[in-house]
């Protein structure tokens, strides 16, 4: 992706944010000279990968199979394992019309998936064999807003503004945005987007980016090189 197309997105974006009542944390808003000059201050931030993150999976067309994410909080997993202290992590996501975040599933992460408002969200669901592999023929149980529903494998769940998913590790899931651009939150248990995603299909989970022109904000995956 063009850094250029980057920003636009990030401006684009958090219009859409603000625009249905939501407020991102003040450090979104920091330039990368900021970052840099403030590394110190802001380490646990950079440790934690909090921040901007946009992706089309390295297939170039993020209009098709895209998705932007901001982490706003993300704990530790050592405490995790430990079973105890900061062991969740929070996004707000959007995913536009009929743009796919492709068929995923994680090995740790249990996640509630909320659509925080706009259009609909629509999520595909398989369940996994013992082998964490897709059983096209398995049901799959999840919790919608506190009650229990069975789908059957390769199913679409629909989700109104204000209902939610609870999905579990073996849970196979890809979704998009139905009727119009949707921004959905995530609650999920400590979040590792380098390790804990597993694709259906061989793709990557963050973009490569060709700088065209200077970044406006840093995204999660420009923090090894800006500010290690």
């Amino acid at each position: 992706m063009k850094r250029s197309v980057v920003n636009g997105i990030i401006e684009e974006s958090d219009a859409f944010i603000r625009s249905l009542g939501y407020s991102l944390p003040p450090f979104a808003y920091l330039s990368p000279q900021e970052m840099q000059s403030r590394r110190d201050e802001l380490s646990a931030i950079i440790k934690a990968s909090l921040g901007w993150d946009i992706t089309d999976y390295g297939a170039g067309n993020f209009d098709e199979m895209g998705l932007f994410l901001f982490t706003t909080r993300n704990g530790s997993l050592d405490e995790l394992k430990a079973g105890g202290g900061m062991c969740y992590a929070e996004k707000i996501m959007i995913s536009k019309q009929d743009q796919i975040s492709p068929l995923h599933r994680h090995i740790l992460k249990t996640e509630d998936i909320i659509n925080r408002g706009g259009a609909t969200l629509a999520i595909r669901m398989h369940e996994s064999d013992a082998d964490g592999n897709i059983d096209p023929s398995a049901a799959v149980p999840v919790i919608c807003d506190g009650i229990p529903k069975t789908l059957a494998g390769g199913d679409v769940l629909t989700l109104a503004p204000g209902e939610s998913v609870t999905l579990r590790p073996g849970n196979w899931h890809s979704f998009w945005g139905e009727g119009g651009d949707v921004l959905i939150g995530e609650v999920s248990t400590v979040n590792d987007d380098r390790t804990d995603n597993i694709f259906s299909e061989p793709i990557g989970r963050f973009a490569d980016i060709e700088e065209d022109c200077e970044p406006l904000h840093l995204l999660v995956s420009d923090y090894p090189k800006w500010l290690s």
